[in-house]
């Protein structure tokens, strides 16, 4: 072979190497809004520790160990999860797969064909043996960077698939610590409902023993009666939902219902101090913001690669190789064949397909700019929603907890009252529905308050995949 066969190709592949990767068709997405100084639910929250720090095991701070362990569990056998595990690892072969497309290709091909040819007129043939040995090499020059803008999608749409199994493990931990929340709050009721029972019991066995007496008439003991049976009917139902609370927890856990047992415990855990929330902080860390920003990158990637339809496509290629009658002397001078050569291509005439495919990434990346905005939007909400729960919670529980003192005491006293026969049975009953009532209202009080405390510190938690 001259030495200077390849030396046009040489060229060609230096001038290209110096164009390629210029994305003049790149976009960029549009800058995004500033966030406001500070929540307006915040002023009004209580609790607030501003210098700690939530670390990314923020269920810990309700330092509860059986809740840990839960968690633990979680990220081992949830099936979302594991799901979304599978959707990364497919992105991140998208994402190789791109990148490997800015090289050149390089094939080896052997072969043998036998073949008959007719010498003459009276048809005597020839057969004839030819052997090869080729390697061939191309390459797509992206001068206009439709190649590049492929690689910054696929990247992007990796770092979307990322986020959104941090965001799908961060619900999980937040729906299992809420779940687990409100099982020991229907524990709290049960034991709650299990005591009214025990006392409205004794208030029946009075009720029958002063109607046995001549004291009170029968509708006071059939009053009695229908107050307990309806403590007890509540308490049926309580245990129903806890039962149903721990088959939810044994499926984010991937376990079968039936094969689950959680211990039961009637104390809920103490509230953690919550430090205050800041929007810049929320924006940065909340991996489903994260997954919808890397979306709008994407859809921005794709209008580069459809605006690159418009320009030339440039490709290289070369081969070289031997091909003879035998295969001992086919690696030699006079079989050697060889080849370099350059193809622009340019469409004339598509119906308007390009035209088409740009309108339609860009309306497609006007979508992933809205979806963006509105998640962005949702999270803020969240955040205020449950400002708003956790400052009116905390001021329900002292409300709760000075009506729950005056109910206990009202009842001594009509109890008192109807063992001296000056009230009647309707005073009583009212009094105990008060109290259950009053009772049932602070442990709700209780579980929104530290439903709300998870959410927000599900916020200051969450953690961004590294880059």
């Amino acid at each position: 072979m001259p030495k200077n066969a390849f030396a046009p190709l040489t060229l060609s592949l230096l001038s290209a190497f110096l164009l390629a990767g210029c994305a003049v068709t790149a976009q960029k997405p549009p800058a995004e809004p500033a966030p406001p100084a500070a929540f307006k639910g915040s002023t009004d929250w209580q609790r607030v520790a501003p210098e700690a720090a939530v670390p990314e095991a923020w269920w810990t701070l309700f330092k509860d160990p059986v809740l840990d362990g839960l968690q633990a569990d979680l990220v081992v056998g949830n099936q979302n999860l594991a799901a979304s595990l599978a959707q990364v690892q497919s992105a991140r072969a998208v994402l190789q797969a791109s990148g490997s497309a800015i090289f050149p290709t390089l094939s080896l091909g052997a072969g043998t064909t036998r073949s008959a040819t007719v010498e003459n007129s009276a048809g005597q043939r020839t057969l004839s043996t030819s052997n090869s040995l080729t390697a061939n090499a191309a390459w797509e020059v992206d001068l206009w960077g439709r190649l590049s803008e492929g690689i910054k999608a696929a990247g992007a749409s990796f770092q979307a698939s990322q986020a959104d199994l941090a965001a799908l493990r961060l619900s999980a931990q937040s729906a299992l610590t809420q779940n687990y929340l409100a099982l020991r709050t229907a524990e709290a009721q049960q034991a709650l409902l299990v005591r009214t029972e025990a006392a409205n019991q004794k208030v029946l066995d009075l009720t029958q023993a002063r109607f046995a007496s001549g004291v009170v008439a029968q509708s006071d003991v059939l009053q009695a009666r229908t107050q307990l049976r309806s403590v007890q009917s509540q308490l049926a139902d309580s245990r129903a939902a806890r039962a149903q609370l721990e088959h939810a927890i044994a499926v984010q856990l991937g376990k079968l219902p039936g094969q689950f047992q959680l211990p039961a415990s009637a104390s809920l855990p103490e509230l953690p101090a919550v430090p205050t929330l800041v929007p810049s902080t929320l924006l940065a860390q909340r991996p489903d913001i994260a997954a919808a920003r890397a979306r709008q990158v994407a859809a921005y990637a794709q209008i580069g690669i459809a605006d690159a339809a418009f320009f030339p496509s440039v490709d290289l290629s070369a081969s070289a190789g031997y091909k003879g009658a035998s295969w001992s002397h086919l690696v030699s001078a006079p079989n050697l064949l060889w080849s370099v050569g350059a193809a622009v291509a340019q469409p004339i005439f598509d119906g308007g397909q390009r035209k088409l495919a740009s309108a339609q990434a860009r309306a497609s990346a006007d979508v992933a700019t809205a979806n963006y905005r509105q998640v962005v939007l949702t999270a803020f909400q969240e955040v205020e929603d449950n400002l708003v729960a956790f400052a009116e919670s905390g001021a329900a529980l002292a409300l709760q907890n000075d009506a729950l003192d005056a109910a206990r005491r009202n009842l001594d006293i009509v109890l008192a009252q109807y063992r001296a026969g000056t009230v009647s049975y309707l005073n009583v009953g009212s009094a105990q529905t008060s109290l259950l009532s009053s009772e049932s209202s602070l442990l709700s009080a209780r579980n929104r308050q530290l439903a709300a405390a998870t959410l927000l510190l599900k916020n200051l938690g969450g953690r961004l995949p590294p880059q």
